[in-house]
């Protein structure tokens, strides 16, 4: 659509918001262009929803999680993310953090902070959950603990997490006073 030199074999980098790929890609764009070609990755995007899986045991733990002890901070737009999880069949929780709603995105710690603000705690007090590498490293640059979660990168690629498991399966979480108590169990 822009005339992006070798965009059919461009590798999007995965974590990374649409704006800042958009300005990659095209650095010669104003900022209404800028918005033009976020726009339509978008509605691209928000289209293209028919095959979006749950990763496994993510529908059972946040079904688990009571509502003011998670957010949702993503580098998609608020109407992307809103879209994906209704396709997936997860629900929308009250606390979101979008790349349209931060100013740096992944991996500035920027977005894992405010995430962290609108729990009412400290990033230290938070465990991130990253399946990106850049997510990781704005998790640990934040301050939070972070669980790497393997699917979409391998191992060496989120090494910089707290802990990496190879899915959401065996992760129990419980609430107690303070916080949440989570427990890494084994599966099959």
């Amino acid at each position: 659509m822009y005339g992006v030199p070798g965009a059919e074999t461009f590798d999007v980098p995965h974590g990374t918001r649409a704006v800042d790929i958009v300005r990659m890609l095209k650095p010669d764009f104003d900022d209404a262009q800028v918005a033009d070609g976020l726009r339509a990755i978008e509605d691209l995007e928000t289209e293209d929803i028919a095959d979006v899986k749950v990763l496994a045991g993510v529908k059972a733990l946040l079904e688990r999680l009571p509502q003011e002890r998670w957010a949702i901070v993503t580098s998609c737009t608020r109407r992307l993310l809103v879209a994906r999880l209704a396709a997936a069949g997860l629900p929308v929780p009250k606390r979101i953090v979008s790349g349209d709603m931060v100013t740096r995105g992944k991996p500035d710690p920027e977005p894992y902070r405010r995430g962290a603000e609108l729990l009412g705690f400290t990033a230290g007090d938070c465990v991130v959950v990253e399946d990106a590498p850049s997510g990781v490293v704005a998790g640990v640059a934040a301050g939070c603990r972070v669980l790497g979660v393997l699917g979409t990168h391998s191992a060496e690629e989120l090494s910089e997490a707290t802990w990496i498991v190879p899915s959401l399966e065996g992760l129990k979480a419980s609430a107690i006073a303070n916080g949440l108590e989570l427990r890494f169990m084994a599966v099959g």
